[in-house]
């Protein structure tokens, strides 16, 4: 199982440096939506130039215009976009057009829909790399929120997927008996007193 660290800051300067502390530990390195809004594609840019080595996810969380979309960010640099899975076939099916030109990877984020087993299945389909199954900071402070509902959901779909949620060191070893191809943790990263520590913590969690 890959470990994915979600860099949910805003500023170029802010990843360079959390990347740095975090990327001897992590498969893959993604730059939140926020981040991306914020500073715009070059911080895709910088990240891949400064690790070159590592895969970069950008968080696009692409609702329309896929292929163009998947499009810019693959040529700033990126290996994986998102796209929703609330889009419309067509969109996730443009962007692994893309995807494809590019020699590159699509990731379907499940945030919001309801059927995420089927919908995961759909997504498979089109063409994507893997599913995310996500819950969103909103709906991890929700009362009774629990993380074993996506880990079920991510079981039942049987496709390649991850999973987002508030994955933590006391959880990313359900993470992995589940199935996920790959654990996504942010804030216990990056809210971590010491991020590097936290990240060499859970990388070494994974069997």
């Amino acid at each position: 199982m890959k470990l994915q660290v979600a860099m949910d800051v805003l500023t170029v300067e802010a990843a360079l440096d959390l990347a740095g502390k975090v990327a001897e530990s992590v498969d893959i390195i993604e730059l939140g939506t926020p981040l991306i809004k914020n500073a715009g594609l070059s911080a895709v840019t910088a990240i891949k130039t400064a690790h070159p080595d590592k895969i970069i996810f950008a968080d696009m969380k692409t609702m329309d215009a896929g292929e163009l979309e998947a499009d810019i960010a693959f040529n700033a640099g990126a290996d994986l976009v998102s796209v929703l899975g609330s889009a419309d076939d067509s969109t996730i099916a443009g962007a692994v057009k893309a995807a494809t030109a590019h020699n590159k990877g699509v990731v379907v984020d499940l945030i919001g829909v309801a059927d995420k087993v089927s919908r995961a299945k759909e997504a498979r389909a089109l063409g994507a790399r893997f599913i995310e199954f996500h819950a969103g900071l909103d709906e991890q402070a929700l009362p009774g929120y629990n993380l074993n509902v996506l880990l079920g959901a991510g079981e039942e779909a049987r496709v390649p997927f991850s999973v987002a949620g508030g994955v933590n060191l006391s959880t990313i070893g359900a993470v992995q008996r589940a199935g996920a191809d790959v654990a996504v943790v942010g804030g216990s990263i990056y809210s971590a007193e010491d991020p590097a520590l936290a990240a060499k913590e859970l990388k070494a969690a994974i069997i």
